[in-house]
């Protein structure tokens, strides 16, 4: 367990340093919170393999490895899903498929193989692993033709982070000014204040334009859902999505009571808030309703710093394209902001830090959303986990009790 502990911290502390410049000193258990997941695992593995036969034990690495990852990413209060390792394998689609957490399956099945009793099976695990690094390596170098089909319609975004209203509207006109074909055109998180003012609304009216954008909505008690709003070219809101998983620890509103997906006029369209992309549950709700893309209005304060936007919360946009197989419009308060076709393949990007930085694109939306075939494999692995738990410590109990009756 303690040998867990001092892994995960060396593998994650690096990696979440941010979390120093938003908690301070409390970073230091947050990472702990990150690692102990590790040492659950190296201890439930070190249980089954003193107790179990070792084909017994291999057999269940996989499940006790994926049954952790899956509850520390998706299940209680503090989930957090971006050092899951199935994203090193993402997007390939043929490897997204599979889906995050069946890759992380699939990864440690053949690690389990490669320490495993079985010769021949270490000798094909091997194999295997040479194998996948030359298709990653192939996939990576091999160049992604563009779908020969009419593009479905044009979409460009602007970064802006917590701006005055009079910005918001000198933004919007400038990236009209500049993607003046682009029929939707999406904010950020937190855009504004409240819903979008009337300057903004007026702009959508005059140019007859399709609007995307964060705000508040202010409920009776005092307390708020953080929205995002739709603005239909008469300047009317028709659409509004509150946010489904509010970041921990932070004013960030209260959870959306529903999710809808929004009939737009190209085809369903589903709406996540920043920190929603990152969990499996909203996004399969939204392609189970129907959604064609996925539009992310997000908020990434530029003083967490280059790391956190570039190398991890980058990385949740492709992959989850990737894996469900519809495009993701990704717009950040500053960068990494991503137009994501629906094979994972990042077609337009705007960089960090990069206030007032527009982006664009044509999106194909040729076709409903598939849910990943790890869809139930996680609560499965959970289980299992918890079964290898139960039963490792009912055999423990019954060993150290058989030995202490011999004993005596």
């Amino acid at each position: 367990m303690y040998g867990g502990l001092a892994i995960g911290l060396a593998c994650y502390g690096p990696q979440l340093g941010f979390f120093w410049n938003i908690f301070g000193a409390a970073a230091i258990l947050l990472w702990l919170v990150c690692a102990v997941w590790i040492g659950v695992f190296l201890l439930l593995s070190h249980l089954a393999w003193r107790s179990t036969p070792p084909a017994v034990a291999t057999l269940l690495l996989p499940f006790l490895w994926t049954g952790a990852e899956y509850f520390r990413s998706e299940l209680y209060y503090l989930k957090f899903s971006w050092l899951s390792a199935g994203y090193s394998g993402c997007p390939q689609p043929w490897v997204a498929t599979l889906g995050v957490y069946g890759l992380g399956f699939a990864m440690m099945a053949i690690a389990s193989c490669v320490v495993g009793p079985v010769g021949r099976l270490r000798h094909i695990a091997i194999g295997v692993c040479v194998a996948l690094a030359c298709v990653f390596l192939f996939a990576q170098l091999t160049p992604v033709k563009a779908p020969s089909a009419v593009p479905t319609f044009r979409v460009a975004g602007v970064q802006l982070e917590f701006p005055k209203e009079s910005s918001v509207a000198a933004a919007l006109e400038g990236l009209i000014a500049k993607e003046p074909g682009a029929q939707l055109l999406v904010m950020s998180e937190y855009t504004c204040r409240d819903p979008p003012p009337e300057a903004v609304r007026d702009i959508c009216r005059k140019q007859g334009k399709y609007l995307i954008a964060g705000g508040k909505r202010r409920l009776p008690d005092g307390r708020f859902c953080n929205t995002a709003f739709v603005v239909g070219p008469d300047g009317n809101i028709i659409f509004e999505q509150a946010k489904s998983v509010p970041v921990q620890f932070f004013d960030d509103g209260v959870p959306a009571s529903e999710r809808c997906v929004w009939q737009s006029p190209w085809g369903p369209i589903g709406i996540c808030i920043c920190y929603d992309l990152s969990y499996r549950r909203v996004v399969d709700d939204l392609v189970a309703q129907g959604a064609r893309m996925i539009v992310v209005p997000t908020m990434d304060a530029e003083d967490w710093g280059a790391y956190e936007h570039q190398r991890l919360h980058a990385r949740i946009a492709p992959t989850r394209a990737a894996e469900y197989g519809i495009p993701v419009v990704r717009v950040c308060s500053s960068g990494v902001s991503q137009i994501v076709d629906r094979r994972g393949r990042i077609v337009a990007s705007a960089g960090f830090p990069g206030q007032g930085e527009m982006l664009a694109a044509d999106i194909w939306m040729d076709g409903a959303g598939r849910i990943p075939l790890d869809r139930y494999l996680g609560w499965v692995c959970v289980g299992a986990a918890v079964g290898a738990a139960v039963g490792v410590a009912v055999y423990a109990w019954a060993r150290r009790k058989r030995v202490s009756a011999l004993s005596e």
